[in-house]
């Protein structure tokens, strides 16, 4: 019969094993499926899309209608109120067919009757950027967003729909606060007096006229004859890199090995700790004189 603690330590390190075992298997299927890796000699390399940190002056919002729920204790029927929202999506894509696919690119955008707002174009052939700034109708948004993403190899991508009716109040507010201003200004502008308040009359309802051209230019923003959402595409050049099987499981081991040999002297290490301590604190313990001494 094998003795008691041969037993523990075969099952010690039968533990051990399965742990590296483990470690090992989430590490290679980690190295599959996170995107945007390549492993070159070893070496975890994430390749740089370059910046796009890229938009435009004017901004694209869009209307919804939003039925309320009638009341029928007060007799009233339901409504609908009308929401001003924001609506971005940001993509990034990596293209190994980097012509193919810009082409692809603006047939989509063509197909779906969206408008590129802006363009960007840098870097030489095989290291090319393309930024994008495309307009799309509302209800066409949800295919395009789908359809777009056909394109290359997302890398990363997003959705962000913000509310926008109270700044669209606020504006609509201030617009109709300084027209009754404006007018009443012109009202005392027909009036008689001096000429020096008629000059400093003239110039307030000239900086009101500001104001409201102003207001109006981004008032604009809200028509809903020009309403889109916003999409942002990137999409930069490289080549798929292809990693065999070999270099991954190396990859894998050599990872492993590393994480598994740091928990085990981190383990060491507490359990080293641990001992003193109790050794400290069972000393002091025997050092206490008895009782009658």
């Amino acid at each position: 019969m094998k003795s008691s603690a041969g037993f523990q330590w075969e099952k010690m390190l039968g533990w051990s094993l399965g742990l590296f075992v483990l470690l090992f298997i989430c590490r290679l299927t980690y190295g599959y499926f996170h995107p945007g890796i390549a492993l070159e000699n070893g070496v975890v390399n994430i390749a740089s899309p370059g910046s796009d940190d890229y938009s435009i002056s004017r901004k694209n919002y869009a209307s919804e209608k939003i039925k309320t729920t009638p009341h029928p204790q007060e007799g009233t029927a339901g409504s609908g109120l009308t929401q001003k929202y924001e609506k971005i999506a940001t993509l990034r894509s990596q293209s190994s067919r980097f012509a193919e696919d810009e082409a692809a690119l603006k047939r989509t955008v063509k197909g779906f009757d969206a408008v590129i707002q802006y363009e960007q174009n840098t870097g030489n052939a095989g290291r090319r950027n393309l930024n994008l700034i495309i307009g799309v109708q509302p209800e066409k948004f949800d295919s395009f967003y789908v359809e777009i993403q056909k394109i290359g190899r997302i890398m990363a991508r997003s959705v962000t729909k913000t509310d926008k009716t109270n700044e669209f109040l606020q504006l609509n507010a201030k617009r109709i606060s300084l027209e009754k201003i404006r007018n009443s200004l012109l009202d005392l502008k027909r009036r008689s007096g001096r000429i020096d308040e008629y000059i400093g009359l003239e110039n307030r309802i000239l900086e009101i006229e500001g104001q409201l051209q102003e207001l109006g230019v981004q008032l604009g923003d809200y028509d809903e004859e020009n309403e889109f959402c916003t999409i942002r595409f990137s999409m930069y050049e490289g080549e798929e890199t292809r990693i065999s099987l070999a270099q991954r499981l190396k990859v894998a081991f050599e990872w492993t090995v590393k994480f598994y040999l740091m928990a085990a002297l981190g383990l060491c290490l507490a359990l080293g700790a641990a001992f003193f301590a109790f050794r400290i604190i069972t000393g002091s313990s025997n050092l206490k004189p008895g009782p009658g001494k």
